[in-house]
């Protein structure tokens, strides 16, 4: 290859990462289009926060941050010059235990990469000591200031560009650059596919699950059905069962299945084996038409409704009733309104990763400011839903490393595509939230925080009290959810009267709950008491090793010992079988 040809071939990879990198950060900053991604991620929004009299900077702090920055750059030009000389060197900084960006070779061994990594990491660490020399007035602005900043880092690392990562540069020449087409062929259908007011990078291979095939799987028929839900009755595996059924609420604002994955790592399908007769809710995926739905009409026609029904299938006064996240927090205000109503059909109620209290709503809140509020409810009216891929971009951004820029190396600066993962799969499989339920939820729950406050909410002039929840309330937290903390989740046993048993589950959101027997990989921690600190209880704690779901069985089995004949899906002729599960509803997807 001739001098010039290796030139032109330089220069056209140079101005291609140039534009590719500007057209990602103008798509994923929207500065085209949303206001409602720039409010919730515009970088300038880091500026405002440090602007005013809110902050106060300890002055020694942070003339020691910029010493410490001098010096550790004075010692990696020092490292670098001998590296680059063939002598022997040593690194002045190191990534964190964990952190997988850095795993190839090159960013060790090749003196070039080595320095721009621990130049990127001196930088980090510079920017973060900055910021912990700052005292916020107000803690959830220094909250919103740490998670935009460290949103920044990990945005501008050097693993993040076209030939600034090892492992991409071997990619090209290794494909003599068809990776580079392949990769914006990639960004272009993921473009394609995004609404307009976010990103959606595919994370796992979509054409790879088939609900009913590969994914929940379960055997059931849907034997109740309207607007806002389907009911599926599965398929008991005993010819008798627990004398009491379980009705399981998901998630509005997610697809069912996650708790049905394939046959090993089903919720479902565990219960099944366990000896229980279970129900399952499948919510909808709105259009414009059900704008007007909010999260009262969610409760009224998703757990009530779907609790009469089971009673007069099964012929039983008695249900258990188990909801996780957002669905356990619709299923606890049902509780609370049934209670005050004096109904008693409510054998035990179980919360999977529930807040009840939301003065501790994690990272999430970060999104949830003065400025992207109003703007969020104002694109939720116009289009009758809030869009399930602006949460899913959201929620990704929470673990921005893993779930974003992974992907984002992977599918458009290698050009390959990801692999298939059935948890993925239902994360990219995204649901709408009916504008009118979204806007209810969000302000009520998380900005007001008034579902603890006795009588602060009322449904049908009956005041919403938790402490009504009178009836034995089984609530699983995860060590690392960063989405529902764990310590916010046992603030809920506080609120509720009846006896509580809560239980902590290693690893988060989704894994931690989705840990079967067979493979244990996860403990579980539990304690009889409850002190009035979460610390105070995990010190107090003794830990289980394998999976929590036979600890929840047996807990199940101990309110309700009596085995009955179990009733067959579609056997009752009030509620004949509408359609073989999964159902219609599930299978609705957005994009």
């Amino acid at each position: 290859m001739h001098e010039q040809d290796k030139e032109d071939i330089l220069d056209t990879l140079n101005q291609y990462a140039q534009q590719f990198n500007t057209m990602v950060h103008d798509i994923l900053t929207k500065k085209h289009s949303s206001e409602e991604t720039a409010a919730m991620f515009d970088p300038e929004k880091l500026s405002a926060l440090l602007s005013g009299d809110a902050v106060e900077v300890d002055s020694a702090k942070l003339i020691q941050t910029q010493m410490d920055f001098m010096r550790q750059q004075t010692q990696l030009w020092q490292q670098a010059t001998k590296a680059m000389l063939g002598e022997q060197s040593h690194p002045v900084m190191e990534e964190e235990k964990g952190d997988r960006r850095f795993s190839h070779s090159d960013w060790q061994d090749n003196p070039v990469f080595s320095y721009m990594k621990q130049a990127y990491l001196i930088n980090s660490k510079m920017l973060q000591s900055m910021i912990s020399s700052m005292h916020f007035k107000d803690p959830k602005s220094e909250e919103q200031v740490k998670f935009y900043t460290r949103q920044y880092i990990n945005s501008v690392s050097p693993t993040n560009y076209l030939l600034s990562n090892p492992e991409v540069c071997e990619e090209i020449l290794k494909t003599k650059g068809q990776n580079m087409v392949k990769g914006i062929e990639n960004f272009m259908r993921d473009l394609e596919k995004s609404p307009l007011e976010a990103f959606k990078i595919t994370q796992t291979d979509m054409d790879a699950f088939t609900l009913g095939e590969n994914l929940a799987t379960t055997d059931g028929k849907v034997v109740y059905q309207n607007a806002l839900m389907q009911l599926i009755h599965y398929t008991p595996k005993h010819a008798k069962t627990c004398g009491t059924p379980l009705l399981f609420v998901p998630p509005f604002i997610n697809k069912y299945y996650i708790l049905d994955l394939e046959e090993k790592k089903s919720v479902v399908n565990g219960l099944l084996d366990a000896g229980f007769s279970v129900f399952m809710i499948s919510w909808v995926n709105p259009d414009a038409d059900l704008a007007d739905q909010d999260f009262v009409d969610y409760m009224k026609k998703g757990p009530i409704e779907a609790l009469d029904v089971v009673c007069e299938i099964t012929g039983r006064n008695k249900v258990h009733l188990a909801g996780f996240c957002v669905g356990g927090t619709l299923l606890s205000m049902a509780s609370a309104y049934l209670r005050a109503k004096k109904d008693d059909r409510i054998e035990s109620l179980t919360l999977l990763t529930t807040l009840l209290d939301f003065s501790e709503p994690g990272e999430i809140g970060n999104y949830l400011t003065e400025d992207a509020l109003p703007i969020m409810e104002q694109n939720a009216d116009m289009k009758g839903v809030y869009d399930g891929r602006i949460l899913g971009l959201s929620f990704s951004l929470l673990r921005e490393n893993n779930l974003f820029w992974s992907y984002f190396i992977n599918n458009y600066l290698k050009g390959k595509d990801p692999a298939a993962f059935d948890i993925l799969f239902w994360n990219s499989d995204a649901t709408n939230i009916t504008a009118s339920c979204f806007k209810q939820y969000i302000r009520t729950m998380y900005w007001e925080n008034q579902l603890k406050e006795p009588g602060s909410i009322k449904i049908d002039d009956i005041p919403i009290d938790l402490a009504n929840i009178d009836i034995p309330v089984f609530f699983l937290a995860t060590l690392a959810d960063h989405i529902v903390l764990w310590q916010g989740a046992y603030k809920g046993t506080k609120l509720v009267s009846g006896d509580v048993d809560f239980v902590l589950a290693g690893s988060g959101h989704l894994a931690g709950v989705i840990n079967p027997p067979e493979t244990g990989k996860y403990p579980h921690w539990t304690n009889a008491s409850l002190p009035d600190s979460p610390s105070e209880w995990f010190d107090g704690a003794t830990k289980h090793e394998g999976s929590w779901w036979p600890y929840w069985h047996q807990w199940l089995h101990k309110h309700r010992k009596t085995k009955v004949n179990a009733p067959q899906p579609g056997s009752h002729k009030g509620y004949p079988a509408i359609e073989a599960a999964p159902g219609s509803y599930v299978k609705k997807q957005l994009g």
